[in-house]
């Protein structure tokens, strides 16, 4: 299960660093009438972080706050016109993900070509922005309905801001999900963006399931990258490449080579 992760990334446990968009049209903190800022703003911060080292980008729609779980047309359209304009510029494996709409992540990753996507996929939950109901059949059918069975699927199985509304443990949801959707991957979360994700859960779901590609997917920095790659088959990385290590920043270059240089490190010694 794990080739596809090393012929995509042409790495062992690759480091994908997170692009996130500014507010966009219709979001209520979008600077009005002027995308190009948004796009002036990605391409920084992509620039940073190709110079800086990563192994692959994940474009999302990060400061489209406050959530919704099913997003308007205009958000999809806008970060189509936003990736295709920086199509040119970027030079490693990309995804995408349209919080929180799994239907909407999928169209996008058609439009503009990406090689994965992250997303909630399946589960009910208790949330920040109200009761959230996934059904992965549908996306499922709606993934062959628009042809993108070769997009791979990283599910996010604990996700941010969210509690599953069953008294299950990760690692139950974990082996259920893998058997009744076959993802590409998972993903493990803290509790926000930025929050490291639970070391000891991860090596649960690892033990149990050995063969399944698992990913951190927030809170990754350098004081735990060493923990987190020996567990890990990968790492989702965004506030900790940041200026300051805050979430609103521009991507510092600096950071990202220097949690990119001590991952290089750790993987030469595996």
């Amino acid at each position: 299960m794990q080739n596809w992760l090393e012929e995509m990334f042409k790495v062992k446990k690759p480091f994908i660093g997170m692009c996130h968009l500014l507010p966009l049209p219709g979001d209520p903190y979008y600077s009005d009438g002027d995308l190009k800022q948004v796009i002036e703003w990605a391409k920084r911060d992509l620039m940073a972080l190709q110079n800086g080292g990563v192994d692959g980008v994940l474009f999302s729609n990060e400061f489209s706050m406050p959530y919704v779980t099913k997003v308007p047309t205009v958000t999809v359209a806008c970060m189509a016109r936003i990736i295709g304009e920086l199509r040119t510029y970027i030079k490693v494996p990309f995804g995408v993900d349209v919080l929180w709409d799994p239907i909407a992540t999928l169209d996008l990753a058609v439009a503009v070509d990406a090689y994965f996507v992250r997303e909630v996929f399946s589960g009910v939950y208790a949330s920040d922005f109200g009761l959230w109901n996934l059904n992965f059949g549908e996306v499922a059918r709606h993934r062959r309905a628009i042809g993108a069975q070769k997009v791979r699927l990283l599910f996010n199985i604990v996700p941010e801001s969210a509690r599953y509304l069953a008294d299950r443990e990760p690692v139950e949801i974990a082996k259920s999900t893998v058997f009744n959707h076959r993802p590409d991957a998972l993903c493990v979360s803290g509790l926000t963006a930025g929050v490291p994700a639970n070391t000891s859960t991860l090596q649960k779901i690892k033990e149990v399931l050995p063969d399944v590609i698992i990913f951190a997917n927030t809170g990754v920095c350098i004081e735990n990258v060493e923990e987190i790659i020996r567990v890990a088959d990968g790492a989702i990385v965004g506030t900790a490449f940041k200026y300051d290590k805050r979430f609103e920043n521009h991507v510092d270059e600096n950071r990202v080579k220097e949690l990119m240089d001590k991952v290089k490190s750790l993987r030469a010694r595996t």
